[in-house]
């Protein structure tokens, strides 16, 4: 039986490498690794046979014409965060990608989006397509126009949360580089009381969500649009996790309203972004249905604020 070839695009991204590393240690499939730069690809693709690395660039991905049409599986996690090649990379060129691909011989795309795009009800959230941020409003772009294209009824598009992950070997998140940081002022924090509510991914947990979707591809009927996450947390539990994590108590907290960010923002001329605005009031980044291992009966690598501290290189005084 013919092995199944599968592409990874965006494969030395923080997300791409433990989707890399899984599948490389995991599976005995024929990758085909995407990177613009080699020496940033922190695997070792010399462990096995049926490994390749292809230096590449998603604004030149026609250059792939021959191989694309031979893929069996394409995990599509290359993304722009911003700058003048947004719209060119998140849009224009993804679309050509899914183009090249041969829609009867592909058995599944699986495509990365962002939760940034949906509401609360996991439906398209129109203010990220007409407020959002570059990033934000390519993906929902994205989003709208891949919907028709011939090889749609095979992509599975996932939408990572807020996404965690990054070691000796993996770059890190830009969310998991600031948390050591940002516990340095537990003992100002513990003392406030916020409204808001979220969720988080480790991008290990993504990759194990990834590989069982290649292993077990979604039946006709299964839902093809997965927001990937743990539970909801909210900015209170999460301070009270943090506190008991770190050994800190909490005496009291001071409510921070809408309407005291207003007057600070208004006194200090703190300029913000149509979007910015539009978060500060919406608040609550949660959804109807979340997925992660746990969802498929696998084990969690990282589903509670004591996990995401200690991932993270916080030292709890209590170890």
């Amino acid at each position: 039986m013919t092995q199944k070839r599968i592409l990874v695009t965006g494969a030395s991204g923080c997300i791409g490498h433990y989707i890399s590393e899984s599948l490389i240690k995991e599976t005995d499939y024929e990758l085909y690794l995407l990177v613009r730069n080699p020496s940033k690809l922190q695997v070792d693709t010399q462990v096995r046979p049926g490994l390749h690395v292809l230096q590449g660039d998603m604004q030149n991905i026609s250059q792939l014409a021959e191989l694309l049409p031979t893929i069996d599986i394409a995990v599509l996690t290359a993304t722009a965060w911003g700058g003048e090649q947004t719209f060119d990379i998140n849009v224009v060129k993804t679309l050509e990608l899914l183009n090249l691909l041969d829609a009867d011989r592909c058995q599944q795309v699986i495509y990365f989006s962002t939760a940034s795009v949906l509401d609360h009800q996991n439906q398209p959230l129109k203010e990220a397509g007409e407020i959002g941020t570059d990033y934000i409003r390519s993906k929902y772009e994205c989003l709208q126009k891949i919907s028709g294209l011939a090889i749609a009824p095979k992509i599975t598009t996932v939408f990572p949360t807020l996404v965690l992950g990054g070691d000796g070997n993996k770059p890190y998140s830009h969310l998991t580089s600031g948390i050591p940081e940002v516990t340095k002022y537990i003992n100002i924090i513990r003392f406030l009381k916020a409204d808001g509510s979220f969720h988080f991914i480790h991008g290990k947990d993504i990759a194990s969500v990834v590989k069982h979707l290649i292993i077990h591809p979604p039946q006709p009927n299964a839902p093809r649009k997965l927001v990937l996450g743990q539970k909801r947390l909210t900015a209170n539990q999460a301070i009270e996790q943090v506190c008991a994590y770190l050994g800190k108590k909490i005496y009291f907290r001071i409510p921070l309203s809408i309407s005291l960010a207003n007057v600070i923002i208004a006194v200090f001329k703190i300029q913000m972004a149509a979007w910015d605005r539009f978060c500060m009031n919406y608040r609550h980044f949660t959804y109807d249905t979340v997925v992660n291992p746990e969802s498929f009966e696998l084990p969690n690598y990282c589903a509670t604020m004591s996990d995401v501290l200690k991932i993270s290189g916080v030292k709890s005084p209590q170890i």
